[in-house]
């Protein structure tokens, strides 16, 4: 079974990525068994961020299989997050 994987895009410019950041490591931190975790800096990572249609940060993606199932367009809470990952099994 593959592993469900949930993306950060952000930027170090980013005021509301600076709040959005330690709610992602500590959830990385929790859930490292059972997702895997990246966080992708729009500003070197321009071509995937693009490609993922990534217009505000932070945008965080839940995606399994290489389909994307939510995206998060602003701070998104720890337990929204969690909840995700566990309803994606």
């Amino acid at each position: 079974m593959t592993k469900p994987i949930l993306m950060d895009f952000y930027a170090d410019w980013c005021g509301p990525c600076k709040q959005q950041g330690p709610i992602f490591e500590a959830l990385a931190e929790k859930m490292k068994d059972v997702a895997d975790f990246k966080k992708i800096n729009v500003d070197r990572e321009g071509d995937l961020a693009m490609e993922k249609g990534i217009f505000v940060v932070p945008t965080l993606i839940l995606e399994k299989d290489g389909a994307e199932i939510k995206r998060w367009m602003g701070v998104a809470s720890e337990k929204e997050l969690a909840d995700a990952i566990n309803e994606s099994f």
